[in-house]
């Protein structure tokens, strides 16, 4: 399957669950459904913003960094309000080491239904250059679909 075909079935498979679902719970399921189905995907998982660092939510994949600073990828997509591609982390100015094994990142802002960033959606792949525009794309409108009812 090509990358379409691959976010067209989780986008699919999470409409058909998340409906109803209190907002952890939604989370919870994006997460199983990506990374059960996206070969690449490595890890997978929310940072929630609080005053002084972003803090862990629902993930999958191998430890993570409970608590990381409005630095790195992540922080950049929250301050910029916009979805970060990186081809190879350890090229990004600030990239916070969780695992060593992370090699590309795209982490994308979750917002709500009045613009406001609630989380940070976040993806990491143990190859160089996994995510691409149609990840951007897809990411992008599975979050929009997903959390904006908020």
């Amino acid at each position: 399957m090509n990358k379409d075909e691959i976010y067209e079935k989780c986008y699919n498979e999470i409409m058909g669950r998340v409906k109803g679902k209190e907002i952890v719970e939604k989370m919870r399921i994006v997460c199983e459904v990506m990374k059960k189905n996206i070969p690449y995907y490595f890890w997978v998982g929310f940072y929630i913003p609080r005053e002084e660092y972003l803090e862990l939510g629902p993930s999958m994949g191998p430890p993570a960094c409970a608590r990381i600073a409005y630095t790195g990828v992540c922080g950049t997509a929250y301050r910029r309000k916009e979805t970060i591609v990186v081809p190879d982390v350890d090229k990004f100015p600030g990239h916070i080491v969780c695992d060593p094994r992370s090699k590309s990142e795209i982490s994308a802002p979750v917002f709500n239904s009045r613009g406001e960033v609630i989380a940070v959606f976040d993806v990491d792949s143990d190859q160089l250059g996994s995510f691409d525009e149609k990840d951007k794309v897809w990411v992008e409108k599975i979050l929009r679909e997903v959390f904006t009812e908020l």
